[in-house]
């Protein structure tokens, strides 16, 4: 009796794992890495975006964070987020570890809106000043068009094909281009192909020396003329063209913790 009421607890038991959904298990074991206080998304959106910041994050073994306020003390968001990760502690395997932080301040005194990056350990190496400008660059259209949640995914899957390449090497090279990659190589192979079907049709040994009689060949006459000289002149314009501005190049924080950094306005 006692062997079949311990089946039936063992058959009850699996009923209920299996009964539970997959995605509640995970999402308890998640970490909270968006921090929307300027409640930029719907809850929803907040969900989505930490779930793949957690699923990009653990590919790079680095803690992907974004962090939205509507204003800081003295506009120092620089300041601030170096504060912020002092106090807070992130990392993705140890407190105080591989951070990257997107911050967005929306209300600024000057009545500009901020967007703010740095990179802490592994980040601050494979997401160097340049690179995070580039991220900023590539998300700002969207900030500035309130398509956050877009802007945010895309913050998220910039800075993880960005780790996939050695520092010091620019990740948006065209030869790193998957379908540049994929069209040089039907190149080659086509020319290839056309080079082997030319030389399978024989070739031709006939040239313009088999019927030409070198004894009476040779160059009648030699003229060379002056006509004139022409200078023409060109002005070269210079680029006066405007930009949202920006700035970084890193800095450490009060606590000891080195970081790259990039700013700017959107």
């Amino acid at each position: 009796m006692r062997r079949r009421y311990t089946l039936w607890a063992v058959l009850f038991l699996l009923a209920v794992y299996w009964m539970v959904p997959a995605g509640a298990v995970a999402a308890e074991d998640m970490k909270p890495l968006i921090f929307d206080e300027a409640n930029l998304l719907s809850p929803e959106e907040r969900n989505e975006l930490n779930a793949m910041a957690n699923e990009y994050g653990a590919k790079r073994e680095t803690d992907f964070m974004i962090l939205t306020v509507n204003s800081v003390p003295n506009d120092d968001y620089e300041l601030w987020t170096e504060n912020f990760y002092d106090e807070y502690a992130p990392g993705y395997d140890k407190p105080h570890g591989n951070t990257v932080i997107l911050t967005m301040v929306m209300s600024a005194r000057d009545g500009t809106r901020n967007v703010h990056l740095e990179g802490y350990y592994k980040a601050e190496k494979y997401l160097d000043t340049g690179r995070l400008t580039k991220i900023r660059s590539k998300i700002t259209p969207d900030l500035s068009n309130g398509n956050y949640k877009q802007a945010f995914e895309k913050y998220i899957k910039t800075a993880h094909r960005y780790m996939g390449f050695e520092p010091g090497v620019n990740p948006d090279n065209v030869l790193f281009n998957i379908w540049f990659q994929l069209g040089s190589a039907a190149a080659i192979g086509a020319i290839a192909v056309g080079i082997m079907a030319y030389r399978s049709g024989g070739r031709v040994t006939v040239n313009r020396r088999t019927y030409e009689d070198a004894s009476t060949s040779g160059i009648m006459d030699h003229q060379d003329r002056y006509i004139r000289t022409t200078t023409t002149k060109r002005k070269i314009e210079r680029n006066t063209g405007g930009g949202s501005g920006g700035g970084g190049g890193g800095g450490v924080t009060r606590g000891g913790h080195s970081h790259s950094s990039s700013s700017g306005k959107f």
